[in-house]
């Protein structure tokens, strides 16, 4: 196995202001970073916020969740590898009970089967990197 690493970046504005890459493969695995939803330039489906940054409508958390499946597939796809490769993911939601809802659905679409074969973790967390975001989603894969 070898040790060299190749990294992938979506090209973010936060990628360079925090300090990271998207995506590290070592050997045959590849660890992505959190991925949040956005198009590359702007958030896609920004929860509605009050005037203090708390989140006042958890519904479009489905969408946001398919954002992220989708970003993760590009990252893979720039180590040859696709959905398929993943092992292993850990859903961070806003709302637990919304996520829940969302990622049946979701995740049995972006991994194209109705029991997707990847260990998956949901955890609640009182705020992620923006105050819009209602989940972030980190992946590995093997390939």
């Amino acid at each position: 196995m070898s040790n060299a690493i190749q990294v992938a970046r979506h090209g973010v504005p936060w990628e360079e202001k925090y300090g990271y890459v998207q995506a590290v493969r070592r050997g045959d695995t590849v660890y992505l970073s959190g991925q949040v939803a956005h198009d590359g330039t702007e958030l896609v489906a920004p929860a509605p916020v009050d005037d203090d940054g708390r989140v006042t409508d958890f519904t479009r958390t489905a969408e946001q969740l398919r954002q992220c499946y989708a970003n993760a597939a590009e990252l893979l796809r720039s180590f040859g590898a696709s959905l398929d490769d993943v092992v292993e993911e850990v859903i961070y939601a806003r709302d637990v009970d919304a996520a829940d809802a969302a990622a049946g659905p979701v995740r049995k679409e972006a991994y194209g089967r109705p029991d997707p074969q990847v260990a998956s973790t949901m955890v609640g967390t009182p705020r992620l990197a923006f105050p819009q975001l209602l989940v972030e989603v980190r992946f590995t894969a093997r390939v």
